[in-house]
């Protein structure tokens, strides 16, 4: 290839140029201070900015970033309006230095209900407390109607007391007292049911699940009297009790007295007629005995006689010529 056509022969050139210069220098001296070259400031400014500002976006983003649990809801609020609020559960954003969030529990939470005085049909006083078993189920209309849990949870106690003081007027106190009453084994269903419906009128978002008695008690200058009859009914059911045992116990002697004498007489009865029946058979054999040689018995009979009379002690008085006397004598012809 020739030279005019070689594309690298400037570059050659220059190249060589560049050799000769150095050649015809010499060596640079090693005593000579090259000057340094000044410190570019921009440059490093503009680094720090770009940095700071990525890091403060980076703040921003994860101090408006926020995780919505399963157990709860997220509001959010923009200029303190409501703008959205979030039920499901995940990661969320909102906007920086204008929306705020807040948070509600989804779950259902307990209320204990301040203890209040009720008075019952038969116009007995009793102080009753409560507790409530509630949730939110609309979170925009709870806080659109109630603003916040305290105010919803005094509104639902408001109603708790209505319905129950309602629903106690229609009761004896006994029947209150008495967990196995039927009347009242639908009571809390009952005071649960009108309260929501009370809630639901109102727009509250809140649901209760249910109402429960945690203890009922009498104002203190109620119990000594109430104590008292208590102990009296108790004292007059305990007196019928025993009443109709000693009833029974009679009952039962006497028909056992009945069927005993009962018995006696029939045993007696048979044994007269086998006793009768044994001397009947008796004297017959004494007869058919006896009647062999009547001089033999007559002699027996006045022999048993002698034993039945005579004692130790015994005197008799009688004629020589009495046949008894001649016994006594031997003499027998």
């Amino acid at each position: 290839m020739s030279n005019e056509n070689n594309p690298f022969k400037s570059i050659e050139e220059k190249f060589m140029e560049r050799q000769r210069a150095k050649q015809n220098k010499g060596p640079e001296p090693t005593n000579v201070i090259k000057p340094k070259r000044p410190f570019n400031t921009k440059k490093y400014v503009k680094s720090a900015i770009g940095i700071t500002i990525i890091f403060a976006i980076a703040v921003i983003l994860i101090a408006n970033t926020f995780i919505v649990k399963e157990d709860e809801y997220r509001v959010v609020r923009q200029f303190g309006e409501i703008t959205r609020i979030i039920k499901d559960p995940g990661l969320n954003m909102k906007i920086p230095f204008i929306q705020t969030v807040s948070t509600l529990p989804k779950n259902q939470m307990i209320y204990n209900v301040s203890e209040a005085e009720i008075t019952t049909k038969d116009k007995k006083r009793i102080i009753i407390d409560n507790y409530a078993v509630w949730k939110i189920t609309d979170a925009r209309k709870m806080i659109s109607n109630a603003r916040n849990i305290i105010n919803a949870e005094s509104r639902m106690e408001e109603f708790i007391y209505s319905v129950i003081r309602n629903e106690m007027g229609q009761l004896n106190y006994v029947d209150v007292v008495n967990d196995e009453n039927s009347e009242r084994g639908s009571l809390n269903d009952r005071v649960a049911e009108k309260v929501n419906q009370f809630l639901d009128e109102g727009n509250y978002g809140i649901e209760v699940i249910d109402v429960r008695m945690k203890r009922i008690d009498l104002p203190e200058e109620n119990e000594h009297s109430i104590y008292t009859r208590m102990i009296s009914e108790r004292e007059s059911t305990a007196q019928a009790y025993l009443s109709e045992g000693d009833a029974e116990k009679q009952k039962i002697e006497a028909e056992t007295d009945r069927e005993v004498q009962e018995l006696l007489a029939t045993a007696q009865k048979e044994a007269a007629i086998i006793h009768a029946e044994g001397e009947a058979e008796a004297a017959r054999i004494y007869n058919d005995a006896f009647s062999k040689d009547p001089e033999f018995y007559n002699l027996y009979r006045t022999l048993q006689s002698y034993s039945r009379t005579i004692g130790n002690d015994t005197m008799i008085i009688m004629p020589a010529n009495s046949p008894y006397a001649k016994i006594l004598t031997g003499y027998l012809e």
